[in-house]
């Protein structure tokens, strides 16, 4: 595997990545500040999401740390075999400190955006189940 979480004790934010999380957050796409308006201030069934979190190497788009949830907004880019490799082994990763990935389209925001809310919300309680 490229990448390993668990080198050190803290794996959140890191501080040598906190420049370029700012920068993602700064630049976001049109879908994720779509989806930033319906997750911010704790909307979604009182859950707090942050918005371009890392989680050791990774930053992901949208995370919810009491569901340990996390929520991929994708675009053409991640339709390659070289991305989707990656992206398969980053999920696997992150499966394997406890996160649960949710991807989506990027399309799916403005296309079905109560759809991909129940969906999110379909995976609150994962870890319990």
């Amino acid at each position: 595997m490229r990448n390993v979480i668990l080198k050190s004790g803290r794996i959140n934010n890191l501080e040598r990545l906190k420049t370029y999380r700012k920068e993602l957050r700064l630049h976001q796409t049109p879908a994720e500040v779509t989806l930033w308006d319906r997750l911010r201030n704790s909307q979604l069934e009182g859950r707090k999401f942050r918005r371009q979190h890392s989680v050791g190497n990774y930053i992901l788009d949208f995370y919810c740390t009491s569901e340990k949830l996390a929520v991929e907004l994708d675009g053409k880019g991640h339709d390659e075999s070289d991305q989707t490799e990656y992206d398969d082994e980053r999920d696997s990763i992150l499966s394997a400190s406890g996160i649960k990935v949710l991807r989506f389209e990027n399309r799916i925001v403005f296309d079905n955006s109560e759809w991909l809310l129940n969906e999110i919300k379909k995976n609150f309680g994962w870890g319990n189940k």
